[in-house]
């Protein structure tokens, strides 16, 4: 008896959803972050009005003033929806579980100088209630923002700041006792050199307009604090002073800041192409939320820096100016 084997090729009868179709042309396969991302906002038959905002319907473009021609121009350059988020975050879990048993097994907590063991919980233990409220304000731009492109990175932002609060208590554990939290939470709360950034924090819990809070999380608070706090401060002026186990700890947050702008930049990039108008927002938000943000950070980056901080901020800050000129740029003043 002879088997003859041979492969047959079947045609699909379409290659992915109509809906993504009409979006991307043509009947070709769509990838796995267009099918989990494209036109999936509700847009009709909505539900009765909240009654706690009876001006708009729960999904509204009208809750920001920002205006766009097709909300699915937010795009993540990282490509991400659940699967290859979670994926990705897996990965980098394993890394800092590395990081973390390194440090243990070679007890390199116990070898940090005092002064930098101090000025470490002084400095990283209350940034976690700063990450708290960053993953609040990221849940807001994810509940009331419009379009799935921007809302459901939105989304994997704040829970990525939750993990960097937890990393940061995790942190504070290995290098002291419980006490230290409390003593953190303490200063968070009561401590004068934490107030201004404390408030900038609950402040924005109460702004109305889901991309002014992007703007000012995402571009300018994030944009500054943590190049401050986890490159200017722990890789090099801690790192400096025998505290590379300090740099270890907190490998997350830096790694998570350098991927994240990118996602941030190309939603304010495809909002301010977007028209004038919008341009001009965005730029209003930022002078606005960097003449607050600079000043609060100014203290903290005091704490480790002395008479250095105000010249190593500045940097920061044209560091900014030059990102936001890229993203934003200002039309030339004509001849």
């Amino acid at each position: 008896m002879q088997m003859d084997l041979r492969t047959v090729a079947i045609k699909p009868l379409r290659q992915t959803y109509a809906h993504v179709a009409r979006r991307i042309g043509g009947d070709k396969p769509a990838s796995r972050y267009q099918e989990g991302t494209l036109d999936l906002q509700t847009i009709a038959n909505q539900h009765y009005r909240p009654l706690w905002d009876p001006d708009h319907d729960f999904f509204d473009t009208r809750r920001t003033a920002i205006a766009m021609a097709d909300w699915y121009a937010f795009k993540d350059p990282r490509q991400y929806y659940y699967g290859s988020y979670v994926m990705a975050r897996a990965r980098q879990q394993e890394a800092v579980e590395s990081a973390f048993d390194f440090v243990e097994s070679r007890r390199l907590a116990e070898h940090l100088p005092e002064p930098v063991r101090r000025l470490a919980l002084e400095l990283l233990l209350p940034l976690r209630h700063v990450a708290w409220g960053a993953s609040m304000n990221y849940e807001f731009v994810a509940g009331y923002g419009f379009g799935a492109g921007i809302t459901q990175p939105a989304l994997f932002a704040a829970m990525d700041q939750l993990g960097v609060a937890q990393f940061i208590t995790r942190a504070g554990l290995t290098l002291a006792e419980p006490d230290a939290l409390d003593a953190a939470k303490s200063a968070w709360m009561e401590a004068p050199h934490w107030q201004s950034l404390r408030r900038v924090i609950e402040d924005l819990f109460v702004e109305k307009d889901w991309f002014e809070v992007f703007v000012a999380q995402g571009l300018v608070l994030d944009g500054l604090l943590y190049p401050l706090v986890y490159g200017t401060i722990v890789d090099d002026e801690l790192a400096a002073k025998d505290g590379a186990a300090v740099a270890l700890l907190t490998q997350f947050q830096g790694e998570w800041a350098a991927e994240t702008a990118k996602w941030v930049d190309a939603q304010i990039k495809a909002a301010a192409a977007e028209s004038e108008a919008n341009k001009t927002l965005i730029l209003g938000w930022v002078t606005k939320w960097k003449a607050r943000v600079a000043p609060a950070l100014l203290p903290l980056a005091e704490l480790a820096l002395a008479e250095r901080a105000p010249a190593a901020l500045d940097e920061l800050i044209e560091q900014l100016d030059r990102r936001v000129a890229k993203l934003a740029p200002k039309a030339e003043a004509s001849a």
